[in-house]
């Protein structure tokens, strides 16, 4: 079939978009992730005029490559099989466009090659190729990771194995997906002496999708070791504390309610995971040609907006806690606010949002 996206088609094979049941796999469900890639790029080249080189580094059908190509970046698109290779050559010949296709494994073709921005958009984990990324691209790397659950504490032993992280299946489940990865990708980075910067950063239906730029210094990789830390959680009053550093401290007992169902997640990332003048800009460069250029929009919105706290809260969760009926989220907010206290919605959820006060204010605001 056929499948048109912002200024180019392709053919792709017929699939329900669900499962990779096929060795050339198209979701079409991540049209907003290309999107967004698309928008990034002309961002991130507004930023820096120098980058040109963009690796498409497992194409399948070419449509992301294709698609930056289109917007004037020297692509090359890697495959490691040979039927998505052929297949992201003739849609690249089909559109008129230069670039190059190679059948390859994207690891591989790293160690031989340095691009100026790298895509990587596994089935499943991104770890197995971020050794390879941070050492071989210059300025912008765009990874997305689709196994949210052993990010997100869901597959505990999983996540560990793939994250060497201690993630927990909290009611903040998407964010400690975020949270975790960005701490992984920020530790395989410091191996190789350089510093991440989350730029653009979103958990999206099934997946995360993070653009990492790049500073390739000791000294960058330090101060991005600075940004990681553990979360500490009470699964009793939800209470949960951030604690900086490698090393874990967690106290015995819950400061808020001494219950000693008190969990530890980390290490992960416990900084901002976007910068807000740059996700204006990526809004700026949606087109309205884009297929979900209204979500892609709407979503940057709402991370601009976000606060920097490491968690969010969900509305329905305390409300249940609290033994009492929720309120619309945007009067939610808006007494909070009222109250003195920092609050915004979060993007992660209909009902999530994150704020500076505890949950007992909280309650106290939704009581008054």
């Amino acid at each position: 079939m056929n499948v048109t996206e912002g200024q180019v088609e392709v053919s792709v094979p017929e699939q329900d978009g669900k499962s990779k049941i096929d060795s050339v796999f198209f979701n079409p469900a991540q049209e907003l992730n290309r999107d967004l890639t698309v928008a990034t790029l002309r961002a991130f080249r507004d930023r820096d005029d120098r980058a040109a080189t963009y690796l498409d580094g497992m194409t399948a059908s070419g449509i992301r490559g294709i698609r930056a190509a289109a917007d004037g970046w020297d692509v090359t698109m890697t495959d490691v099989e040979a039927e998505a290779a052929a297949l992201a050559r003739e849609n690249l010949a089909a559109n008129g466009l230069e670039g190059r296709v190679c059948h390859r494994d994207v690891n591989a073709l790293l160690w031989d090659e340095y691009f100026d921005v790298v895509d990587i958009d596994p089935f499943g984990t991104p770890m197995p190729f971020a050794d390879a990324v941070f050492a071989n691209t210059r300025d912008l790397a765009c990874i997305t990771a689709t196994d949210t659950a052993p990010m997100c504490g869901a597959h505990f032993a999983s996540g560990v194995r793939s994250y060497a992280a201690h993630p927990r299946n909290t009611d903040y489940h998407a964010e400690m997906g975020v949270r975790i990865l960005l701490g992984a990708l920020a530790r395989s980075a410091a191996r190789f002496d350089t510093g991440v910067e989350p730029i653009l950063t979103h958990a999206t239906s099934h997946y995360v999708r993070t653009y990492l730029e790049l500073t390739h210094k000791a000294s960058a990789a330090n101060d991005s070791l600075d940004q990681l830390g553990y979360l500490h959680h009470c699964e009793d009053c939800l209470h949960r504390e951030a604690e900086s550093g490698l090393v874990a401290h967690p106290p015995e007992l819950c400061p808020a309610c001494e219950s000693n169902r008190w969990v530890t997640a980390g290490p992960l990332w416990l900084g901002p995971y976007r910068e807000r003048e740059f996700v204006e800009s990526v809004k700026a460069a949606v087109t309205d040609d884009m297929g979900t250029a209204g979500k892609a929009r709407e979503l940057c919105d709402e991370l601009v907006a976000e606060l920097d706290q490491p968690s969010h809260y969900d509305q329905h969760r305390l409300c249940k806690l609290w033994g009492r009926g929720a309120i619309g989220m945007d009067e939610f907010v808006d007494r909070l606010r009222d109250a003195g206290f920092d609050a915004a919605r979060a993007h992660y959820s209909g009902t999530a949002f994150k704020t500076d006060a505890s949950i007992p204010e909280m309650r106290d605001v939704l009581d008054d």
